[in-house]
Formats: C-alpha cells, structure tokens, sequence
C-alpha cells in the first residue's frame, strides 16, 4: 500500500510539471507572435479608426495612445471584410528593420487646432516646424514656404458612399481644380473606375496604406509592406504610382516618419478639416461651406472626407470662395518639386 501511494504521489508531480510547463510554453510561443495586423478599411487620415473624439482638438501635439484631431474616421460599413496585411512585399530595402538606431517609436496623435480669420492656428506651425526640423523627413502639414495665396484640397477614401465621390470628381472638372486622393487596397480593388477617372482626369492618388493600422505600433517591415502592397496593385492594376503617403487616422512617431521617406514617400497631413466623416449626422451643405470657408488661411492643406454630402454638395460654392478670397489651389507635386 505505502509503495503504491508513493508511485501514485510521484506520477501526480510529474503530471502537475508536465501541466505547469506545457502552459509556459504556451504562453511563450504566444508572446512571440507578431499580431496579424487586421484593421478595417475605412476613409480618413485621421479618417479610419472607430476611435473619435467628440470634440474640436484644444490642446497642442502631444504623445498620445489615441488619435488627436477633430477629424476621426467613420467606421467601416459591416460588411465590408477586413484585408490582411501579412503578405510581403519585397521590394523595399528596409533600413534598419529592426530600429537599432533607437528612433523614438512614441505615439503622436495629429492635432492642428481651429484656423480663423485667416491665419493658421499655432499647431498647425508648431506640427510644421516640427517635420522641418527632422533629419531625413520630408511631410507636409501646412505650406510655409510659398508667398502667394494658395491651399491644396485632399480627400480620404476608405469605402465609396452612394456614389459621391463621382459627384466629387464632376465638380472638379468643372472647376478646373486637381485634388489629391487617399485611398486604402480596398478602395482600390471595390472602385477601380473611379480609381481609373481620378487618375485620367489629373488628380493625384496618393497611399493611404493596405489596412489601416496605427503605424507606431507595428514594426518597420510592417510600415513598408502596408505602403507597398497598395502601390503594387496601383502599378499592376493602373499604371500608376505616386509619392504622396497619409498615415492612418494621423498617428505618427519619428521612426514611422523616417520610415515613409526612407523609402521614397513623403508624408502628407493637414491644417483643416472638420467632423464631416459621419454619414448619419450630415448638417447640411451650407454649414459644411460654412465651416470649411471660415477656416482658410495661406498654404492650408485642406482634408475632406468622400463619403460627406455635404462636402459633395458645398464643394463648388467652397472653391468659388477662395478664388474670390484670392486663393489659388495647388497639387502636392507643386509643393514637392520645391524640395
């Protein structure tokens, strides 16, 4: 009896061990999984993310686990499937992948405050002054370097919404005015003739990356290969590329911008914009004018969202107000080529 009782004793330490030790491994192999990036595409630049704040930004650019700016992103609608961003895409030769240069990987939210009366708000130069003085960083918040009166208008596309950006492009044309277009892979793949007409009718379309993630939190490579599946399938699909990147609801850190230019993008932010991103809460095209006209200033970089009617609806009446304010509108290859 006793000699059984001890062989029993010892096979249940061996078996409590065996548990103990297969868990840890568990967990181990668990917290070496890089985590499939799997965000939804949605429009926006600080347009994609379900994550908005509810008001107007009054703070300057600070570190932040949130995006920081009055203009977050609609959520995508529910059926729209999430791409995954594991492919690799190898044509980029990542300089240092693994950061070993310590470039600070601190998440900034993008806040650029309230313009008015014609002058830009201090974080708007604040957020410029600070890509300025970065080595090896090449982005655009607000133009400080041209004299004359002049803007640029850029859009987000994450999803098309009943055809408006169509109405979009026709208001352009008849206009005379290019815009810049950020769009997500799956934009790309679900809206191909309209891909096709921006780039026919003389638009910029520019990288709003494959899925959306927030690029502070993933790795280098990841940045590279989130940039470069999109301008795959524009260069395989349409032809086209362009150097021209929006990051993700706006969240940025020093490496993820050193990343961008490294190679061979630059990265393009704003100085006005306004909660137009929610399809259920349109106020109308007159306060969309409103609001957007009492905002310019010299060298803004203007970000509306597609999917607004009112946007669709005010374009023309808001593009009729700046030339009679003295404005002119410029592409981002006009800004660029000064470099």
């Amino acid at each position: 009896m006793k000699k059984f009782l001890s062989l029993f004793c010892c096979v249940l330490i061996l078996t409590l061990c065996a548990c103990k030790s297969g868990t840890e491994d568990v967990f181990s192999v668990h917290s070496d999984i890089t985590p499939t990036v799997t965000s939804s595409e949605v429009v926006e630049s600080t347009p994609v993310s379900s994550e908005a704040p509810s008001s107007e930004p009054t703070s300057s650019v600070v570190p932040s686990s949130t995006p920081v700016s009055s203009a977050p992103p609609p959520p995508l609608p529910s059926s729209s499937a999430p791409v995954q961003s594991t492919q690799t895409v190898t044509k980029y030769n990542v300089e240092d992948p693994d950061n070993t240069r310590g470039l600070s990987t601190q998440k900034f939210g993008f806040a650029f405050g309230v313009a008015s009366g014609g002058v830009p708000h201090n974080m708007s130069i604040e957020n410029q002054t600070k890509f300025d003085g970065m080595q090896n960083v090449s982005a655009l918040a607000l133009d400080t370097k041209t004299p004359e009166k002049v803007m640029y208008l850029t859009f987000d596309n994450g999803y098309e919404y009943q055809n408006l950006t169509a109405n979009i492009l026709d208001t352009l044309k008849q206009k005379g005015v290019k815009a810049a277009f950020f769009i997500t892979l799956s934009y790309a793949k679900n809206n191909k003739s309209l891909v096709k007409r921006m780039i026919d009718e003389g638009h910029i379309v520019g990288n709003h990356s494959a899925t959306h993630p927030s690029f502070p939190s993933i790795s280098r490579t990841q940045m590279a290969n989130e940039i470069g599946r999109l301008d795959d399938y524009m260069k395989t699909n349409f032809g086209y590329s362009s150097p021209y990147f929006r990051f993700p609801s706006g969240e940025h850190s020093e490496c993820s911008l050193e990343l961008v230019s490294s190679i061979g993008f630059h990265s393009v932010f704003w100085s006005v914009a306004y909660t137009d991103w929610d399809t259920s809460q349109q106020k109308g095209a007159g306060y969309a004018h409103d609001t957007v006209t009492s905002r310019f200033h010299p060298g803004a970089v203007i970000l509306l969202h597609a999917v607004s009617r009112d946007n669709a609806e005010a374009l023309s009446r808001m593009i009729d107000t700046a030339v009679a304010q003295g404005y002119a509108f410029r592409t981002l290859d006009d800004y660029f080529k000064k470099d």
